[in-house]
């Protein structure tokens, strides 16, 4: 793509075909922050599909998550869980400490290219932008600032049995 696309949504289902088309994209690390993990589906077999089809295309590809609670994950998606197992070695999954839980937005950003971002994680109201470097750029080192303040919560091995 040569020019930047920005694109508006409003519903659920405009954010769910935003985060499937950013899905489809080129590249090589997708970092998602989210309060929850609930509005990504992360236990629709499409979207796991998709998920793992990325990480399929390339041994260096990968997915760093930070949630303020990992609780739905670890408990309603266990499609998810199952992909984190197959892929221990491509996807990280971090909670943020207390300092940053009055956080309210979620993004995915692709690399420093591609991103969807609701500026208020609890409504689906929100944009895609695909090929809009300077605003994923700037997303990509938020992320890096929400990464440095989380810590590894959620594993593939279950401990305790």
């Amino acid at each position: 793509m040569d020019d930047a696309v920005y694109e508006r949504f409003d519903t659920r289902e405009g954010f769910q075909a935003a985060v499937d088309r950013l899905l489809e994209q080129p590249g090589r690390e997708l970092r998602i922050f989210d309060r929850d993990g609930a509005a990504l589906l992360f236990n629709d077999p499409a979207r796991i599909e998709r998920l793992q089809r990325f990480l399929q295309a390339s041994r260096t590809r990968r997915l760093y998550l930070v949630l303020h609670d990992p609780q739905h994950l670890q408990r309603q998606c266990p499609r998810m869980m199952s992909l984190l197992a197959r892929y221990a070695h491509a996807i990280q999954i971090h909670r943020s400490h207390d300092e940053i839980r009055e956080l309210r937005d979620s993004f995915m950003v692709l690399d420093a290219s591609h991103y969807v971002r609701r500026p208020v994680g609890a409504f689906f109201r929100g944009a895609i932008g695909l090929a809009d470097e300077n605003e994923a750029f700037a997303m990509r080192g938020r992320f890096a600032e929400i990464w440095a303040a989380s810590y590894p919560a959620v594993s593939s091995s279950t401990v305790g049995l």
